[in-house]
C-alpha cells in the first residue's frame, strides 16, 4: 500500500455488525434517556435518532439539550458483557499486524470502551493509539473538524496519504471530500462516499491500490 497512515472506525467495523453489540449499546442509550432523564419511552427513539442525525452522536445532543454528564452516560451505555457479542478473529489480527503503516482507531466512542473492545477482540497491540470523542473535544464524526483533529493527532499532514475504514457512509463522506481514501465496510455495494466497498475487514487485503 502507498498510504502513510490508516484510520479504523471501531464498532461495526472491526467486527461484523451482525454481532449485535451496537444494537445493544443503542438500547442502553434509550434506557438511559428513560431512567435518568425521565423522557417518555415512546418518544425516546425519535429523540435519539434526531440527536444522532443532527449532532453526530446521541451524547452530543444530550449534552446540548439536557446537560448530561458525559462520563456517566458513556459508562452507562457501554456497561455490557462484550464477550457475549464479539469474539477474536485471528485473521483480522494477522491482517492488521501485517500492515506496515501506523494504524489508529478513530471513533465517536470513548477510549475506555475502545480499549475494552480491542481487548476482547485481542487487537490491543495492533494500533498506534485511539482517537476518541474526548481527544476530539467532543467534536464528532461526521463534523469536518473531527477529521482535521484526527489527522493532527495522528501526525498525518497530507489527507491524500491516508486510508479510512468505516461502516457508515455518512462518516466516510467528509473524509473523502478532504482527499482521504475511504473504504466502506459491511457491504460490497458501491457508494458515493466510498472509494472502495468491502464485506468485512478481512477483505481489505484483497484491495489493490
Amino acid at each position: 500500500m502507498s498510504f502513510a497512515t490508516l484510520f479504523f472506525d471501531l464498532d461495526d467495523t472491526l467486527y461484523p455488525a451482525r454481532d449485535g453489540l451496537w444494537n445493544a449499546i443503542r438500547d442502553r442509550m434509550s434506557d438511559y434517556m428513560v431512567e435518568k432523564l425521565h423522557l417518555p419511552p415512546e418518544d425516546v427513539p425519535v429523540i435519539r435518532r434526531h440527536y444522532f442525525e443532527t449532532y453526530g452522536t446521541t451524547l452530543r445532543g444530550l449534552q446540548m439539550h439536557h446537560h448530561v454528564d458525559a462520563d456517566e452516560f458513556l459508562a452507562y451505555v457501554h456497561d455490557l458483557p462484550l464477550s457475549q457479542y464479539i469474539h477474536p478473529d485471528p485473521a483480522v489480527r494477522a491482517l492488521l499486524l501485517g500492515l506496515p503503516q501506523p494504524r489508529w482507531i478513530f471513533t465517536n466512542a470513548d477510549a475506555a470502551h475502545a480499549q475494552r473492545v480491542l481487548a476482547v477482540l485481542e487487537l490491543s497491540d495492533c494500533f498506534q493509539g485511539i482517537i476518541d470523542v474526548r481527544a476530539l473535544g467532543f467534536i464528532c464524526k461526521p463534523e469536518p473538524e473531527a477529521y482535521q483533529r484526527a489527522l493532527a493527532l495522528a501526525g498525518a499532514a497530507d489527507p491524500r496519504e491516508c486510508l479510512y475504514l468505516d461502516d457508515s457512509p455518512r462518516n466516510l463522506a467528509p473524509a473523502r471530500a478532504m482527499g482521504i481514501t475511504t473504504v466502506l465496510v459491511g457491504t460490497t455495494e458501491p457508494h458515493p462516499a466510498a472509494c472502495y466497498s468491502i464485506a468485512g475487514i478481512n477483505d481489505l487485503s484483497a484491495l489493490r491500490f
